[in-house]
């Protein structure tokens, strides 16, 4: 199973354990809510998943590697206590509530999250001394005399025997208490991800050619040798700072992250070229237009890497225009949501005051939202900076309203209405660009290939892309949908030409 189907069933899970009947009770009790545990390779994604799932789910996460801890901190201390029994008095071995268990009560006290997931990384891994607790956990959702309190699913991730020495098998008792799900790493998947989060376009491409690289790890004379999703998406991070301070990332920089010589040394000698190549074509006047013919005869000599690397490139910068104006987008319907409710409340003012006072009131109560999804750990990166974005708007929306000393509920909505409509005029200015250049990619792709494989591959991206998919869904691209609609029946020929075959 794929990481991302993978994701889809831990989800659809916690939606069945959350499920109440008409008397508040889970519909699956307790005992019946299996834990789930992912088996799969370093660096698939197991835990990120995790993140993106309580984020999603908008529900608590606490996550532990268990390997960290001892028996003590996953059990408890012991603690003499004095009970009574048939009239005598004896001194019984209590235990102190796991660190584990405490930390869910914790995020419960801090956000107010009754429900969620504890998730225990590298549960095969244990220590010889905490297995047997491990496998308490598992078959009976305790941690030492403590359960785990109702709402929260758990959820566990190991790696398989082939790539940890210490891995324990579990027995049959166990497995026959959980929800096993095996994890494979599918690069046209993690493709999907990767357009998502914005990954280095220069590693997209190549793992596009070269997808056997995508995760391998192998066992050599000289020790273990690796290359991972988690690796790739690492380093690109590092590729995107090294560019902004103007640093080299050379074979011994890729080698920090991609720990296969052969790989990495292919990789840095690729990111090379994909620089040389940036240079040579510059995208950034293809896509304002300006489209020389003896450029289009050069790469449609070029080699088919080279071609790939271009088209690359301009997949790249036109999902960071489509990225922005989706962004701008999410931005103004934040925004507007708190407008809408000032000027809900600011009709009861009338010409009164006050507006200023329901403004900064308005204002607060967003940061007080904000603060709040952030300690739960409910805001991705990207949300967190939306938040502050549209903190920073009212802010000056505020400053505009006392400078002009518009306190009264409608003179404020008016010039409310008017700064919006200046963030929507910008909107659509990035909107109107973004088409444009799309148009002028078309023109190039067209110009230099015609009716090509590179003119699928185009397409294909297009539509791989979350962000580009997201802009094609409002952007009416005429040419976009012919090619698609030809791709399509391309597609469609094949698959039966094929049945006819067999």
């Amino acid at each position: 199973m794929n990481i991302k189907r993978a994701k889809e069933e831990i989800k659809n899970t916690i939606e069945a354990y959350l499920l109440k009947d008409e008397y508040g009770e889970y519909a699956i009790p307790s005992i019946r809510q299996r834990p789930v545990l992912l088996i799969g390779p370093p660096g698939v994604g197991k835990t990120q998943i995790m993140e993106q799932i309580a984020q999603e789910c908008q529900i608590g996460l606490v996550a532990y590697t268990i390997t960290h801890h001892t028996r003590q901190s996953a059990v408890g201390l012991p603690m003499i206590e004095k009970k009574s029994y048939g009239g005598r008095e004896y001194a019984v071995t209590e235990y102190t509530m796991s660190e584990i268990v405490a930390s869910i009560y914790d995020m419960i006290e801090k956000t107010g999250l009754k429900e969620g997931i504890l998730f225990i990384d590298e549960i095969n891994c244990v220590s010889e001394t905490l297995a047997p607790t491990m496998l308490q956990f598992l078959q009976c959702k305790t941690f030492g005399n403590h359960a785990i309190p109702e709402g929260w699913m758990i959820a566990a991730a190991g790696n398989p025997p082939e790539f940890n020495k210490s891995v324990r098998d579990f027995d049959i008792v166990t497995l026959d208490r959980i929800k096993m799900i095996h994890v494979e790493a599918d690069f046209d998947v993690w493709k999907e991800y990767a357009y998502k989060v914005n990954i280095h376009p220069a590693i997209i491409s190549y793992l596009g050619v070269k997808k056997q690289y995508f995760c391998q790890i192998e066992t050599t004379v000289d020790g273990p040798v690796f290359a991972t999703p988690r690796g790739w998406e690492d380093l690109s991070r590092l590729i995107e700072v090294y560019e902004k301070i103007k640093k080299l990332v050379d074979r011994d920089v890729v080698f920090q992250y991609i720990q296969h010589g052969k790989i990495a040394r292919d990789f840095a000698n690729y990111l090379e070229l994909y620089y040389k190549y940036q240079n040579d074509y510059q995208v950034d006047e293809i896509l304002s237009g300006t489209i020389r013919e003896s450029m289009c005869d050069k790469l449609a000599r070029a080699p088919f890497d080279e071609r790939l690397s271009v088209i690359g490139l301009l997949l790249s910068k036109l999902g960071q225009r489509f990225y922005e104006i989706q962004e701008k987008e999410r931005f103004m319907e934040l925004f507007m949501k708190y407008l809408k409710a000032f000027n809900q409340r600011a009709e009861s003012l009338g010409q009164t005051g006050r507006a200023q006072a329901l403004f900064e009131t308005l204002t607060e109560e967003l940061k007080a939202a904000h603060r709040e999804k952030k300690t739960a750990k409910l805001l991705s990166r990207k949300e967190n900076h939306r938040y502050l974005s549209v903190i920073d708007r009212m802010d000056r929306c505020l400053q505009v309203l006392r400078a002009e000393h518009l306190d009264d509920g409608a003179g404020a909505w008016e010039r409310l209405r008017q700064l919006f409509s200046e963030e929507s005029d910008r909107y659509e200015e990035l909107f109107e660009d973004g088409g444009q250049m799309l148009e002028h990619a078309f023109d190039f792709m067209e110009a230099a290939f015609g009716e090509s494989q590179e003119m699928v591959i185009f397409i294909t991206e297009l539509n791989t892309s979350y962000y580009s998919v997201h802009f094609l869904q409002s952007y009416d691209c005429k040419r976009y949908y012919e090619y698609n609609k030809n791709l399509l029946f391309d597609q469609q020929e094949a698959d039966i030409l094929n049945k006819i075959g067999k």
